[in-house]
């Protein structure tokens, strides 16, 4: 083509606005329109789609004819409860295809891979920039074990790997019980109670650190109780092959004054 014309994907998943934080009125994310804009100035041309993972094919063959993608999907939200099973697989084998084709895919499925896991905030906890108390869990024993260590310490963040909007992130205070001086001095007991507050519409609730963690391994119901949360915790199911993971770290107070992030690229 003489000219450029990129596309910016979307996605809108089943479940309404608790499913869709990050989006607008219209079901694109925020910065849908001016990404698209920007691109339109600066003299391309872009379209805005919303990907369907029910009319995969007919989608594949329509996105072949663009240039470049810019992927606005939240990871995770193609695994939603109510999206066609297998849907995040199916669009991340596209744009990959797309990529090896020579089309430019941003962020393609290797990237985000590569550089969203949370897990990095464990592989520097050891240097002065991190915190030692800093774990992540990919197995049910590895959670049961380490994590009340940490929450007997300092207030902390659970968050899984899938997703970006805040769910499945929870804050953890201790309720009820003093917090033990160092790292290491204590451990809570199943029966302790934990106040928890999820980060996607910032609900809270109270459980015990028993239930807690049987909402993280198995969901609601059972041993876990009953749950507020519109998303299903099993946060470690499928292992991590299949991205099921939880970071533990200590809770940062000053987070509500902001955040800086940085973008680090090494020149080849």
């Amino acid at each position: 083509m003489d000219e450029c014309k990129p596309l910016r994907a979307g996605f809108t998943s089943p479940g309404g606005d608790a499913y869709n934080t990050d989006k607008d009125i219209n079901g694109f994310r925020y910065d849908a329109v001016p990404i698209a804009n920007g691109i339109i100035q600066a003299g391309g041309s872009c379209d805005l789609l919303q990907y369907e993972p029910e009319k995969h094919e007919e989608m594949k063959t329509k996105l072949a004819a663009y240039d470049g993608f810019i992927v606005r999907v939240n990871p995770g939200q193609l695994s939603n409860p109510g999206v066609m099973p297998g849907a995040q697989d199916m669009f991340d084998k596209m744009m990959s295809e797309f990529v090896k084709a020579g089309k430019p895919v941003w962020s393609s499925p290797e990237v985000q891979t590569q550089m969203g896991a949370k897990d990095a905030l464990v592989k520097i906890k050891d240097m002065s920039c991190g915190l030692v108390d800093t774990f992540a869990y990919y197995d049910p024993a590895a959670l049961r074990k380490e994590f009340v260590k940490g929450a007997a310490f300092q207030p902390r963040v659970i968050k899984q790997n899938r997703g970006s909007a805040g769910e499945g992130i929870w804050l953890c205070w201790l309720q009820d019980k003093e917090y033990c001086a160092n790292f290491g001095d204590a451990e809570l007991e199943m029966g302790d109670k934990l106040k928890l507050m999820e980060m996607n519409d910032n609900h809270t609730e109270y459980h015990t650190v028993s239930e807690f963690l049987e909402f993280c391994e198995k969901g609601p119901g059972g041993a876990a109780g009953e749950w507020k949360s519109v998303f299903p915790g099993k946060y470690l199911e499928g292992g991590k092959e299949a991205g099921g993971q939880l970071v533990d770290q200590r809770l940062l107070p000053r987070i509500s004054e902001g955040e800086v992030r940085m973008l680090m690229v090494k020149a080849g």
